[in-house]
């Protein structure tokens, strides 16, 4: 190990990105040693997968098993948003994933959210439009169908960027060589309009495909200092990735992972290596303490990464660390508000940890005051 680290060393000082190095986080495993307080918003929750605010305080967010849920004015609503009846299906790794509110969902009431679907013997995904209206919402439009899926790696996240479009994380299905399938709408990032038509600028004409070559990403974020796209992807066997991603590129699934190389396709700028994160939500903070950190919640990791990247080398890792580790909570997400509080949603129940009575949970963390 002692060498592997000299060799990384030795790249920093050669102004090589860090990509070729495996990660070795350093642990704040203390409450107190976080410049946060820490608070549960709520508890006794199914597997909470993904949350958003809106701009009247109130937070939603998705329950695997099919429900969106509505906390407001600190409470949690006993009636959810909306539930899912069937074809949605939630086995395996499957169900009622992502959601992302539209920028204007003060005046429109859309929000937008991934699921997983049952069409004769065949098990997809689909991307809904929905529209709220006193705390109910109902289907409004299908976006985007027909996207593979599978007991595990469904991808499933959702975001709204910079240029307001949705990209929608997909997973290989299970099936790899998907990934390496431009025709194929598993293992991939994609990039609609919020009516679901295409953009004009995307890479392949007639295509939602943004970026390939994926085995199964479940986090995206920008960092909002210079624009740049980065996303977690679970890797096999170990080998967990964070990716710049860049549109029409090949990210090399199944052909390369970890520090493999191939012309054509791009490797992380850092990675698990042997270890195993299951990386998912990711967020760049904006304010507070940390100011301009990359956050990742990991689910088998039981931690949140905090990375920290070269603001000159948008592909090079400055310092790796982590925090949360001790807590035995697999996080699913991590969000921040416009207030700079950050969340965390713990995935205890989602049978692959061990839950507590009063699992699941959001946890707010708040700055602490000067």
């Amino acid at each position: 190990m002692w060498k592997k680290w000299v060799i990384c060393l030795l790249v920093l000082v050669l102004m090589v990105p860090v990509a070729a190095c495996e990660a070795t986080d350093t642990k704040e495993t203390a409450a107190q040693e976080i410049p946060y307080v820490t608070e549960v918003v709520a508890d006794h929750l199914d597997v909470p997968w993904a949350i958003d605010m809106a701009t009247d305080g109130r937070i939603l967010f998705t329950e695997r098993p099919g429900r969106v849920r509505v906390i407001q004015a600190g409470k949690l609503q006993a009636e959810p948003l909306i539930a899912f009846p069937a074809p949605f299906i939630s086995e395996g790794e499957g169900g009622l994933l992502g959601l992302v509110l539209d920028p204007k969902f003060a005046e429109n009431h859309y929000l937008y959210v991934y699921h997983t679907y049952l069409e004769g013997e065949k098990v997809y995904n689909r991307v809904l439009r929905l529209r709220e209206e006193n705390n109910r919402a109902q289907i409004d439009k299908v976006l985007i169908e027909k996207i593979p899926g599978s007991g595990i790696h469904n991808g499933g996240r959702l975001k709204i960027g910079p240029d307001q479009l949705l990209y929608i994380t997909t997973g290989d299905a299970r099936i790899p060589e998907l990934a390496q399938d431009r025709a194929s709408l598993a293992g991939k990032i994609l990039r609609i309009q919020l009516d679901g038509s295409l953009p004009a600028d995307n890479p392949f004409p007639g295509s939602p495909v943004f970026s390939w070559g994926h085995r199964n990403p479940q986090g995206i974020a920008w960092n909002p200092a210079n624009g740049l796209l980065y996303s977690s992807e679970h890797g096999q066997s170990a080998h967990d990735e964070i990716n710049r991603i860049q549109s029409g590129v090949n990210y090399g699934w199944p052909v390369i992972q970890g520090d493999q190389q191939k012309e054509g396709m791009a490797t992380p700028i850092i990675h698990s290596g042997d270890t195993t994160w299951a990386p998912s939500g990711m967020t760049f903070v904006t304010k507070g303490p940390w100011a301009g950190q990359l956050l990742v919640a990991n689910l088998r990791g039981m931690q949140v990464q905090k990375i920290t990247l070269d603001p000159e080398r948008p592909d090079t890792v400055v310092k790796a660390t982590s925090f949360w580790q001790g807590e035995n909570d697999r996080l699913r997400d991590v969000f921040e508000a416009k207030d700079g509080s950050l969340y965390l949603l713990t995935n205890n129940r989602d049978g692959r940890g061990t839950p507590r009575d009063d699992d699941d949970k959001i946890i707010r963390l708040v700055p602490r005051q000067p």
